[in-house]
C-alpha cells in the first residue's frame, strides 16, 4: 500500500491523505508524482487509478484541525485514516505500508517504511499522490462558491500573489489556517 498527502503548505483548506493498494497498472504508463503531472492527466489518471484499485482509503482534516496542533501532525492523523480505511476497504493482510516522505505514521499497527521521493518510486505512491490532489483541488473547487474572491478554484489555497492579495482585502475566512504565517501575521495587524 502507498499513501501520500495534499495540501500541507497551503494557506488554506484541509489536508488531504490517501492510501492505494494497486491491482493493476493498465493505463498508468504516465502515473508519477501528481505535482509532475497537469491538472488534465491527473484528472484522467484519477479515474484509471479508481479502476485499477484493489483498495483506497482517503483522510481529510479541516484547518481547524490543522491549528489545533501542527501540519506535521495534522498529515500523519491525514494518513491514518487513509490506511485504516483502505486497509479496510482491501479485506486482507496488508504486506508494507509505503509512506512518501521521511515520517512514519506513529499508531499505525502495519509494517511501513518511509520512503523520500516514494511519489516517485512506487506505483501506490504514485496513485495516493493523484487521488490525494485531485481530491483536494475538488474541495477547494467546492470552497471557492462558499467563499467567493478568495480564488481557491485556481490556485487551490497556495500562497499565490492573487490568494495573499485576496486574503489581505478580505480578511481570513473559516478555511484560512490561522496557524500559518501570512494568515497569523495579518490578523495581528
Amino acid at each position: 500500500m502507498g499513501v501520500d498527502e495534499a495540501g500541507r503548505g497551503c494557506l488554506a483548506g484541509p489536508v488531504v491523505a490517501a492510501a492505494v493498494i494497486l491491482k493493476s497498472t493498465d493505463g498508468l504508463d504516465e502515473l508519477d508524482d501528481s505535482k509532475a503531472l497537469s491538472g488534465k492527466t491527473r484528472d484522467r489518471l484519477f479515474g484509471v487509478i479508481k479502476e485499477n484499485a484493489a483498495a483506497i482509503g482517503i483522510g481529510v482534516v479541516s484547518a481547524a484541525e490543522i491549528d489545533g496542533g501542527n501540519i506535521l501532525a495534522a498529515t500523519l492523523t491525514a494518513m491514518h485514516i487513509a490506511v485504516t480505511e483502505a486497509a479496510k476497504n482491501y479485506g486482507h493482510r496488508v504486506g508494507i505500508v509505503i509512506v512518501d516522505g521521511n515520517q512514519q505514521i506513529k499508531g499505525l499497527a502495519m509494517l511501513q517504511r518511509a520512503w523520500v521521493k516514494g511519489d516517485h518510486l512506487s506505483w501506490n505512491c504514485a496513485a495516493a499522490s493523484v487521488i490525494a490532489k485531485v481530491t483536494r483541488d475538488r474541495i477547494m473547487e467546492g470552497l471557492d462558491s462558499t467563499y467567493p474572491g478568495y480564488g481557491f478554484a485556481q490556485h487551490k489555497g497556495y500562497g499565490t500573489a492573487k490568494h495573499l492579495a485576496a486574503l489581505k482585502a478580505l480578511g481570513p475566512c473559516p478555511e484560512h489556517r490561522r496557524s500559518f504565517a501570512p494568515v497569523k501575521d495579518l490578523l495581528r495587524h
